[in-house]
């Protein structure tokens, strides 16, 4: 199969910004359809980046794309994006599940508030997309649903130093295996994928400007999706992958480019062999 997403609809929650607006604009790069779903249609002077600057510039990179302002924890939100969607562009074939909230906090500092954000966001979200997009899905020629989260491995420390969060991004990947049993026989693709290292995004900087600096470009993201994204969703499912592996096994062995600080090598990111409670504060 060509890996090409020439053509393709791609629902994208949380793409307004970050990892998200990179996975589009890579898609867009090959003529894709993008809906921007989320909920900045202002700006908000904390983040940079509105669903419709991100609409403005998948257009300029080549694709076509549906700005939707859409609250992922607002199940009549949610369905009229996936039906506005359907309607612009005649239906969904991918579906990226990258909205999170995140709060790198233990459990005494955690405000239930925060934890049911995490939850309802992250969680609730992916499974909500999920249902309403899967009739779409089913009727996609190469139908895809990609999770942004981490290999399920059970590390004590990796859930002791912020439980909440981690609970939240697992349940995440706990959605990813599941869903890639259930829905193979649909021939839909259901995969999780992670970064290696720190990815140097605006959130990630407003909670520790110096992880921006030892981090990633959100680009390498973007390609290690876009590969997956345009594999064979019969035979490229039930995966839990990192970026850097997925370009290595596609190829790619010089990772520098990506580098958010030239010469800079950067932090391993959560949930990944090698991390260092340390470097994350």
């Amino acid at each position: 199969m060509a890996h090409s997403l020439r053509g393709k609809t791609l629902f994208i929650t949380g793409a307004s910004r970050g990892v998200g607006k990179a996975i589009a604009l890579r898609a867009a790069r090959d003529g894709a359809n993008v809906i921007v779903a989320a909920k900045t249609a202002e700006p908000d002077p904390r983040l940079p980046g509105t669903i419709h600057d991100a609409a403005r510039e998948i257009e300029q990179a080549g694709g076509k794309a549906l700005a939707v302002v859409m609250d992922v924890r607002n199940d009549e939100q949610v369905a009229a994006a996936v039906q506005q969607a359907v309607q612009a562009f005649g239906g969904i074939d991918i579906l990226v599940n990258n909205a999170a909230a995140i709060a790198h906090t233990r459990t005494v500092e955690t405000p239930m508030k925060r934890y049911d954000l995490m939850m309802d966001i992250t969680v609730r979200g992916a499974y909500l997309c999920s249902q309403l997009c899967i009739p779409h899905l089913k009727q996609a020629a190469n139908p895809h649903i990609l999770m942004i989260s981490p290999p399920l491995e059970l590390r004590p420390e990796w859930f002791g130093q912020h439980v909440a969060y981690t609970m939240s991004k697992y349940s995440v990947s706990l959605l990813a295996l599941g869903m890639a049993n259930e829905l193979a026989g649909a021939g839909i693709a259901v995969n999780a994928l992670w970064p290696r290292t720190v990815i140097a995004t605006a959130a990630l900087k407003r909670l520790d400007p110096s992880l921006g600096i030892r981090g990633r470009l959100p680009e390498i993201m973007a390609d290690a999706a876009h590969h997956i994204l345009s594999s064979d969703a019969k035979t490229m499912t039930g995966r839990f992958v990192l970026d850097e592996q997925v370009l290595g096994e596609a190829g790619t062995e010089d990772f520098a480019p990506y580098l958010a600080t030239p010469g800079q090598d950067p932090d391993i990111d959560y949930f990944v062999e090698g991390w260092k409670m340390d470097a994350h504060g």
